[in-house]
């Protein structure tokens, strides 16, 4: 459903900033991905044990800077009322920027045009400037789900979209 859909996003300026979609096969994606997963391993000393496991239904947006993808943060969808945000990570040369707020604004976006009138996430309870972040945008938090409610370290937090006029 995502994949076809997606090929309508354009790319787009918010605050000077390119964001652009990228797939989940992309190189500069994987290789933000798997600095995301080290930063969380060495955040929650390998306790948490949730494992990388790359979906093809993922579609990514990306932040570009000077043609080089400093930032990634994907939308898969749950069901057709649910979308779930996934691998939100800003390279650490960029963060105190306000890129992960772009990037937030720009998936939550995409999930409105994609269908999507509630966004779902799932991050670490070690995790303190994401809670934050995701706090301070509205988020609410809500019971764990799917694959996360066995597991101690886990938080979940949603959004309802705004209605179309």
């Amino acid at each position: 459903m995502l994949a076809g859909n997606l090929r309508e996003i354009r790319p787009t300026y918010r605050d000077g900033m390119l964001i652009e979609s990228r797939p989940a096969t992309d190189p500069e994606i994987a290789a933000l991905v798997v600095a995301q997963q080290r930063e969380l391993r060495e955040a929650d000393g390998g306790l948490d044990g949730q494992a990388t496991i790359t979906h093809d239904d993922i579609r990514y947006l990306a932040v570009v800077d000077g043609g080089r993808a400093v930032a990634c943060g994907g939308l898969q969808a749950l069901d057709a009322e649910t979308g779930e945000l996934k691998r939100m990570y800003v390279r650490p040369a960029y963060r105190g920027r306000g890129i992960a707020r772009q990037l937030l604004a720009a998936l939550e976006e995409l999930a409105f045009r994609q269908g999507h009138s509630t966004v779902c996430l799932e991050t670490g309870t070690y995790l303190p400037a994401a809670i934050g972040l995701y706090r301070s945008c509205g988020y609410r938090p809500v019971p764990v789900y799917g694959e996360y409610v066995d597991n101690p370290y886990s938080v979940c937090f949603a959004k309802r979209l705004p209605v179309a006029a």
